[in-house]
C-alpha cells in the first residue's frame, strides 16, 4: 500500500486498526479490473481509504454509502460518540464534511463515489454487480441485518464479502455482525480469511 495513503487511513477519525486495514486493502487489490467495491458504513472515511488505495492498483473503484448521522454506538450518552462530529446548528451528528476532507487529502475522489442514504434504501434501487462488499454499518441486530439483505444480493458469483467488528464471544463485543457472518455462511459463502474482528468470505453459490 502507498505508504502517504497508509499513514492517512492509520490517522483519519474511525475505528479500523492497522492490521485490519491491511487486510482491508490486499482483499480490494484483488478485485477484477473495472470492478465495483462497495462499502456500507462510511463514517468518516478511514476503512474508505485502504479500500480506494486497494481499488486504485487493481483498476477498480469504490462505493461507500451511509446516512453520516451516525449509528446508535454513536449518539450521545453511548461509548463512541465524539462531539465534535456534531453539527452545531441541528445539535445531530453530521460526518459528511469530515469524509469530504478524509477524501480530499488523500486524494482518491477519482477513485471513491460517496452515496448519502440509508443502506436499505440504497440498496433497494441499486443494480450494478458488486466484486467486493464491505459490512460496517449500524451494528444493532436490526440494522446489521437489514445492511445484508439489502446488498447481499448485488455481490457477484465469486465476490468477496467482508464483515467487520465480528466477535463469536459476546464479552469481546456485539454479537450482530457475527450473526450476520453465520447467515452468509448459510447462504451461499465460504470463509477464506480471518484478521482480528474482520472475517472475508466468498460467494460460491
Amino acid at each position: 500500500m502507498d505508504t502517504a495513503l497508509r499513514e492517512l487511513a492509520e490517522a483519519a477519525t474511525g475505528f479500523m486498526p492497522p492490521e485490519e486495514g491491511a487486510a482491508l486493502h490486499r482483499a480490494a487489490a484483488r478485485v477484477p479490473a473495472g470492478g465495483l467495491i462497495c462499502e456500507v458504513g462510511t463514517y468518516c472515511g478511514k476503512s474508505t481509504l485502504y479500500l480506494a488505495a486497494g481499488a486504485r492498483s487493481a483498476g477498480a473503484t469504490v462505493v461507500t454509502v451511509d446516512h453520516h448521522r451516525g449509528s446508535e454506538e454513536n449518539q450521545p450518552g453511548w461509548e463512541y460518540h465524539d462531539s465534535s462530529l456534531v453539527d452545531p446548528r441541528t445539535g445531530r451528528m453530521d460526518t459528511l464534511p469530515h469524509l469530504r476532507r478524509t477524501l480530499e487529502d488523500a486524494r482518491v475522489e477519482d477513485v471513491v463515489t460517496a452515496v448519502v442514504g440509508r443502506s436499505e434504501q440504497v440498496g433497494r434501487w441499486w443494480s450494478t454487480p458488486i466484486a467486493l462488499l464491505f459490512l460496517d454499518g449500524g451494528h444493532t441486530e436490526v440494522q446489521a441485518q437489514a445492511d445484508y439483505e439489502a446488498w447481499v444480493g448485488h455481490v457477484a458469483p465469486g465476490g468477496a464479502l467482508l464483515i467487520h467488528d465480528v466477535f463469536p464471544d459476546p464479552a469481546d463485543g456485539g454479537q450482530a455482525p457475527y450473526h450476520v457472518l453465520l447467515r452468509a455462511l448459510d447462504e451461499g459463502f465460504r470463509e477464506e480469511a480471518v484478521t482480528g474482528s474482520l472475517r472475508a468470505l466468498r460467494r460460491v453459490l
